[in-house]
């Protein structure tokens, strides 16, 4: 994929390495509590990495004793997540990105015999036409359900911008997304080795959802 877009925080040294490392420790992933929270915390370090590239514009504000100029963000993004596992990502986006409107979005993965598939069967959404456009997943494995995800969101609007934020990738889905939405940039937490024949990212961390919120029947 085109290096310009694609963007991975753990190739820079910084805290962001620390909630991901807690995020894979087996022993730390026994408290949801913390487990969410560092998902949280990761959202809100990429939203801040990600408002460095959007528009801003100086603005007059009045203080108590004068006025004075900041330069501020001029359009707000839309949020997108998929249900249930990237609620606590979308959330640390949502705590500074905070007069975003948000949309989410129900998909789930069906294991057959012979392949894996994709359902979508819930939407939510603003309009999206010319909009700045976050979809945020915590694992990005096959990249199946994102990019069926952003094609039936294309029926609200085509937006001017589309950024998929990850925690966890395969090089698999990279490559997947890269092929399906040429046009969208990918932010990473950190980028693993391959897909295992369950299509579980490996290193990776397991199943965030599950981990957020206790396993599902």
């Amino acid at each position: 994929m085109d290096s310009k877009r694609l963007y991975i925080l753990s190739q820079t040294p910084s805290l962001a390495n620390h909630f991901i490392a807690e995020l894979r420790d087996v022993t730390v992933q026994k408290d949801s509590l913390r487990f969410r929270r560092n998902l949280e915390r990761l959202g809100e370090i990429m939203a801040f990495k990600i408002s460095e590239t959007l528009h801003y514009a100086p603005q007059t504000i009045q203080t108590p004793l004068a006025t004075t100029q900041q330069t501020l963000l001029q359009e707000m993004p839309v949020l997108a997540t998929v249900l249930r596992a990237g609620l606590p990502f979308h959330q640390g986006f949502l705590n500074y990105f905070d007069n975003a409107t948000c949309a989410f979005v129900g998909a789930y993965r069906v294991e057959g015999e012979r392949q894996l598939s994709v359902h979508l069967d819930y939407m939510a959404t603003p309009h999206l036409e010319d909009k700045i456009l976050i979809l945020v997943d915590p694992m990005l494995a096959t990249g199946r359900s994102l990019a069926l995800t952003y094609k039936d969101m294309q029926r609200y609007g085509k937006p001017k911008r589309i950024i998929i934020a990850a925690v966890i990738a395969s090089p698999e889905g990279v490559e997947h997304l890269h092929n399906e939405i040429p046009e969208a940039e990918l932010w990473l937490g950190a980028l693993d080795e391959r897909l295992n024949e369950q299509a579980y990212i490996v290193p990776g961390l397991g199943d965030a959802g599950d981990l957020s919120f206790g396993e599902k029947r």
